[in-house]
C-alpha cells in the first residue's frame, strides 16, 4: 500500500476492497455528500494511492445513502469569496485560483485506472468535477443532475468546461443556464449520452460491482492504454492523439498478457456475455 495512506483515519470518505476493486464513497451524508477541504484532500491521497496500488485494477466511486450522490461543495463551509478582503480566493491576486477540481478529479491526479461512477441520488453543480472525469458513469433511477451555479449568483465555468466533453452543447447550455430550475432526469441523462446504464437503486450496487470487477479481470496493462488512448483523444483532438498511438500502443503492449489471449482464443471457450 502507499507510503502514508490510511484510509481507516479519514473522516469524509470510505474506502473498503473487493478483490481488484476499490469502492469510494463520499461519506457525509448529513450534507447530501457535499465536499469540504478534507474531502478533498482525501479524495486527493486515494486517487494519488491508488496510482501505486497495483492490486487495485478498477474503482467504483459513489456516495453514502441514497438520496444523494453529491452535491457539490458544502455551502456551510466559509466562503472566501464573501469576506471582506479585497481579492475572491484568499490569494494574492484573483489570478490565482486553486480550484477544487484538481483535487477531486481523478485524472486531474493522474490516475489512469478504470473509475465506474454510480450516481445514486442528487448530482448538481461541483460534483461535476467527479462525473467529468470518471470512465463509465451509471445512475439510479430517481438521480437528477443539475447545476445551481447561476441561481446563487456564481458563474459556471469549470464544471461545464469539464462537461462539456460529456454531455451535447445545448443540454450543457441548457442545464448551465437555468440553474436551480430544472434538473435532469436519469432517463433524460441516459438519452443523452451523460451516463450508460439506469437502474433501480436496489440492484445499483451490483450493476456496478459486475463492471468494475469484469474491467478488472482483464490484463491491466492493455486495460490502462486503452483507457489512456481514448482520453487523449478527447483532450487533444484526433490528429493530436494519433500522433502519440504509436508510443502508447508499444507502452500498452505486454507478451505475457497477448500470450494469455491467444490461448484463451485458441481454447474454444467463449465468454457468456451480457447484451445492454
Amino acid at each position: 500500500m502507499a507510503t502514508n495512506f490510511d484510509p481507516d483515519k479519514f473522516d469524509t470518505i470510505s474506502i473498503t476492497f473487493d478483490a481488484n476493486v476499490a469502492w469510494v464513497t463520499l461519506d457525509r451524508p448529513e450534507v447530501l455528500n457535499a465536499f469540504n477541504q478534507t474531502m478533498q484532500e482525501e479524495i486527493r491521497a486515494t486517487w494519488r494511492a491508488f496510482r501505486e496500488m497495483d492490486d487495485v485494477h478498477a474503482i467504483v466511486l459513489t456516495g453514502a445513502g441514497e438520496k444523494s450522490f453529491s452535491v457539490g461543495i458544502d455551502r456551510g463551509d466559509d466562503m472566501s469569496a464573501l469576506d471582506d478582503k479585497e481579492n475572491l480566493y484568499g490569494t494574492s491576486n484573483n489570478y490565482m485560483y486553486d480550484d477544487p477540481g484538481d483535487d477531486l478529479g481523478p485524472k486531474s491526479c493522474d490516475l489512469w485506472k478504470p473509475v465506474i461512477c454510480a450516481v445514486n441520488g442528487m448530482c448538481c453543480g461541483g460534483a461535476f468535477y467527479f462525473l467529468a472525469e470518471c470512465d463509465i458513469i451509471i445512475a439510479a433511477d430517481h438521480a437528477t443532475f443539475f447545476d445551481p451555479h447561476v441561481t446563487y449568483g456564481m458563474p459556471a465555468v469549470y464544471e461545464p468546461m469539464k462537461m462539456a466533453q460529456r454531455m451535447p452543447l445545448g443540454e450543457i447550455l441548457r442545464m448551465t443556464l437555468l440553474g436551480n430550475h430544472e434538473r435532469l432526469s436519469a432517463t433524460t441523462a441516459k438519452q443523452i449520452g451523460l451516463v450508460s446504464e439506469v437502474v433501480p437503486i436496489e440492484t445499483l450496487h451490483e450493476r456496478a460491482s459486475w463492471i468494475s470487477s469484469t474491467i478488472a479481470s482483464q490484463p491491466t496493462v492493455a486495460v490502462q492504454a486503452s483507457l489512456r488512448s481514448i482520453w487523449a483523444a478527447s483532450d487533444l483532438g484526433r490528429l493530436n492523439a494519433l500522433s502519440l498511438a504509436p508510443s502508447l500502443l508499444t507502452t500498452g503492449m505486454s507478451k505475457k498478457a497477448m500470450a494469455e489471449g491467444q490461448a484463451l482464443f485458441e481454447s474454444g471457450d467463449r465468454i457468456n456475455h451480457q447484451t445492454r
